[in-house]
């Protein structure tokens, strides 16, 4: 009787363990959407800095200097973001296509307020290129990505 207990309990553990290693369906995978693909390193936030949580424009133009002028508008989790501005990610090399990303951050409040979405500005410039290389940037915040092309420039290939 011993004999037969223990043998019902080992196939009944077997049949467990084979139903979790099913994979899932064709159609979960489908409709999943694909995560976006970024060439720069994200570069490390300062204590309080987050991403924005949406972006809504940017615009590029070159600066007189050299470089280029930056400027986004976007939204944030609730009011008393202060300190906005663009946090260029790193390369190994040159970005492929000329397009650079920068992460559009903002120092959140110290204490939290209503979380009602509100609109932000950031401008900012960018000298670190003066060499011509620089096409576009990509805005990268918590939820979406903005492609701004210098005027003269092709425009990204579509995806």
């Amino acid at each position: 009787m011993l004999h037969k207990t223990i043998l019902a309990l080992g196939v009944t553990t077997c049949l467990s363990l084979t139903a979790c290693g099913e994979k899932p369906t064709a159609d979960a995978a489908a409709t999943a959407p694909a995560a976006e693909k970024f060439f720069g390193r994200e570069a490390p936030l300062y204590a309080g800095q987050e991403k924005l949580e949406s972006l809504q424009a940017g615009t590029i133009e070159a600066a007189p200097g050299g470089g280029v002028i930056l400027k986004a508008t976007g939204m944030t989790a609730g009011a008393g973001w202060t300190q906005a501005g663009f946090l260029p990610r790193v390369y190994a090399g040159k970005a492929p296509d000329g397009i650079y990303e920068v992460d559009v951050v903002a120092q959140k409040p110290a204490t939290p307020g209503a979380a009602t979405p509100t609109s932000i500005e950031v401008k900012g410039d960018w000298s670190k290129f003066t060499d011509g290389r620089v096409k576009g940037v990509k805005y990268i915040s918590k939820t979406n990505t903005v492609v701004a092309m210098l005027p003269g420039a092709a425009a990204p290939p579509a995806k």
